[in-house]
C-alpha cells in the first residue's frame, strides 16, 4: 500500500488487515507479531521527509511511537485511554526524544469518550499538528475498539464519530494510508471498516444492511450505522481542554 502511494499510482489505500501498533522491533505485543505500520512509514519516508502518524484505536499506539522516538521526520499522534490500562504507556508527559523531542504526541484519555468530546480534542489537535509539522503523507490507524460496546474498550463512539476522524485527515488531501487495527466486537468492526470504506471513496451508502451470509450478526435492528451507550463520560470538559493547551504549547 505504502509503495502504491509512493509511485503516486493511488492517492489513498486501505489495508483493514493492518494496524498491528503493538509489536516492537524485538518482541511481540498485544496481538501484534509484526508492527506493519513502522514498515509501511519506512516505505513512505523514502520519498516523503515528513509522515504523520495518527492513532484512534483506543490502546495507545506504543510500537509505533517506539520505532520513532528520535526523530524529528515522524510525527505520531495517540489518542488513547490511560490510566491503568494496556500498555500502560501514552502519558502526555511523554513527548519524544533527542531529536524526535516534541515530535510524539499523546492524547490520554479517560472512560466515555463520546463523539462530541472526541470531535472537540481531535479536530483542534490535528489542526495544529498539520500546520505545525505539514507532512507530506499521512497514516491513520482506525483501530474500531474505540466503539461504543467494544468487548474490551471503554469508549463510547459510533461509527460516525468515528468516521469523521478518517473524514478530517481526508480533507487535507495528502497521501493517505488507511490502516485497521483492534476492535472485539466483531459485527462493529464490519460496520466501522465498512462505513470508512465508503467515507475515503466519498460515496454515500445506505443505512439498511444488505442481505448476506452473515446477516444475523447485525440482529436486532440490521443497520449499519450504532448508537451510543448510555454510558457516563469522565472526560471533563476541563480535563480536554488542559489537555490540548499543553499540546499547543509543545507545538509551537
Amino acid at each position: 500500500a505504502a509503495v502504491k502511494l509512493n509511485k503516486q499510482s493511488a492517492d489513498i489505500c486501505i489495508n483493514w488487515g493492518g494496524g498491528l501498533h503493538h509489536a516492537k522491533k524485538s518482541e511481540a505485543s498485544g496481538f501484534c507479531y509484526v508492527n506493519d505500520i513502522v514498515l509501511g512509514i519506512l516505505e513512505l519516508l523514502k520519498y516523503h521527509q515528513r509522515v504523520l502518524y495518527i492513532d484512534i484505536d483506543v490502546h495507545h499506539g506504543d510500537g509505533v511511537e517506539e520505532a520513532f522516538y528520535t526523530t524529528d521526520r515522524v510525527m505520531t499522534v495517540s489518542f488513547h485511554k490511560y490510566g491503568e490500562y494496556f500498555p500502560g504507556t501514552g502519558d502526555l508527559r511523554d513527548i519524544g526524544a533527542g531529536k524526535g523531542k516534541y515530535y510524539a504526541v499523546n492524547i490520554p484519555l479517560r472512560d466515555g469518550m463520546d463523539d462530541d468530546s472526541y470531535e472537540s480534542i481531535f479536530v483542534p489537535i490535528i489542526t495544529k499538528v498539520m500546520e505545525t509539522f505539514q507532512p507530506s503523507a499521512v497514516v491513520l490507524q482506525c483501530g474500531a475498539d474505540s466503539l461504543t460496546g467494544d468487548r474490551l474498550g471503554c469508549f463510547n463512539l459510533t461509527v460516525k464519530g468515528h468516521g469523521k476522524c478518517v473524514e478530517f485527515v481526508k480533507c487535507y488531501g495528502l497521501p493517505f494510508l488507511m490502516v485497521g487495527g483492534g476492535g472485539y466486537t466483531i459485527r462493529n468492526v464490519s460496520r466501522c471498516w465498512t462505513y470508512e470504506t465508503a467515507v475515503a471513496l466519498g460515496a454515500e451508502i445506505a443505512n439498511e444492511l444488505p442481505y448476506n451470509d452473515y446477516f444475523e450478526y447485525f440482529g436486532p435492528d440490521f443497520k449499519l450505522h450504532i448508537s451510543p451507550s448510555n454510558m457516563t463520560n469522565t472526560n471533563a470538559t476541563e480535563y480536554l481542554e488542559k489537555i490540548k493547551n499543553r499540546l499547543f504549547e509543545n507545538l509551537r
